[in-house]
């Protein structure tokens, strides 16, 4: 059974300021839950994390969330998160990219702020649960336990971005848009007929904190900027960058070469190196991927026991990919893909499935590929 039917609770919503959130927090007020609203103030210059329908946490979402909650009839708080979200979130983004890693910022806030900062906060001050407008369920079993799963409508499931919630943080969460077959069309249409003002307003794009989309230039602000090479898988020099941190693994386009590959096939990023300022490149058929080990697993529940057969998810936006996967010393995730996978890149998450059960996630560290050495 699904969270929205047991007992009322003292539910705190986290209201950014869109209409999934919005329409979240008013789901649970009229499922009879004691519903206060929260916006989190995660920038500490509130202009500068949205530009037009990309990213958020500007004064005017606070104002959205305020009068969407005005709407609904809950109380309204502005939390400022600013520096927990600088420190967790946005510096582990520019060090990982530094270190030649690819992250994932939203796992990270999940993990940190909505279901660390947030939740914490919310149960020292009474609260049951903590509300977001994600698109997953949360599953109450007979014996109490509580299990994660894909939302209904696979369209826009964002259950890989919650891979990183442990037991205690799935007892204290609810996704009341997680269990309901609509379109994001229907979604906005709710909105309208209850009122909210936010129906109509563009969703946030890319990285919340990068509101201009510029990856490469945001990092290039904080890290500078340091002249490399662009070799093959040889070694000869085939261009130069300005930033080893500005590309991929999988990256086919902004690459630069000066001169064509001799069989003349378009030529994709296979590594990134820190050490030396280094990227290779090479042929998409050495991109396959054939194995990987992970790091710092976090389960949805128990740990699971000795080798399993699940399904893996190694992308917000990706499909799902057979693979086997045994965790190793407690600590160590090794993952074997049934057919080999490209585009996968050390510092990604990868998220198992059992069917539509979250298993956990743990981070890359290391990839296998079936062309080239170890990643």
């Amino acid at each position: 059974m699904t969270e929205t039917s047991q007992r009322p609770l003292r539910v705190l919503a986290a209201m950014s300021g869109g209409v999934d959130s919005a329409v979240a927090a008013a789901r649970a007020a009229e499922a009879g839950h004691d519903v206060t609203g929260v916006h989190l103030a995660l920038s500490a210059n509130p202009q500068s994390f949205r530009t037009g329908a990309r990213g958020c946490c500007t004064i005017e979402d606070s104002r959205d969330a305020r009068r969407a909650a005005d709407v609904i009839g809950i109380p309204f708080y502005v939390w400022d998160l600013a520096e927990r979200f600088r420190e967790d979130v946005v510096e582990d983004f520019i060090a990982e990219y530094e270190a030649g890693r690819t992250p994932n910022p939203c796992l990270r806030c999940n993990e940190k702020i909505k279901f660390a900062a947030l939740l914490d906060k919310a149960l020292a001050l009474g609260f049951d649960a903590v509300c977001t407008g994600h698109y997953a369920t949360v599953v109450l079993k007979d014996d109490g336990s509580r299990e994660l799963h894909r939302a209904s409508d696979m369209a826009k499931d964002q259950s890989y971005v919650l891979g990183v919630l442990d037991e205690r943080q799935l007892a204290h969460a609810m996704f009341p848009l997680g269990d309901t077959l609509t379109t994001k069309d229907e979604i906005r249409a709710e909105a309208e007929r209850r009122g909210l003002a936010v129906a109509k307003k563009p969703d946030s794009h890319d990285i919340c904190f990068i509101a201009d989309g510029d990856t490469q230039g945001f990092l290039a602000d904080r890290l500078g900027t340091a002249e490399g090479d662009i070799v093959d898988e040889s070694g000869k020099k085939l261009g130069s960058h300005e930033g080893a941190f500005g590309f991929t693994i999988g990256q086919r386009k902004g690459l630069r070469i000066g001169h064509p590959a001799p069989d003349g096939k378009p030529r994709y990023v296979l590594d990134i190196s820190p050490v030396n300022n280094t990227v290779t490149v090479g042929p998409v058929e050495a991109l396959d991927v054939t194995a990987l080990t992970a790091i710092k697993p976090r389960w949805c529940g128990a740990a699971p026991e000795g080798p399993g057969t699940y399904t893996a998810q190694l992308r917000a936006h990706g499909g799902e990919t057979e693979v086997t996967a045994e965790l190793v010393d407690g600590s160590e995730l090794r993952v074997t893909f049934t057919e080999p996978v490209r585009g996968v890149a050390p510092g990604q998450a990868v998220v198992l499935y059992d069917g539509t059960r979250v298993v956990g996630s743990a981070t890359i560290a290391t990839t296998t590929r079936r062309a080239t050495a170890v990643a």
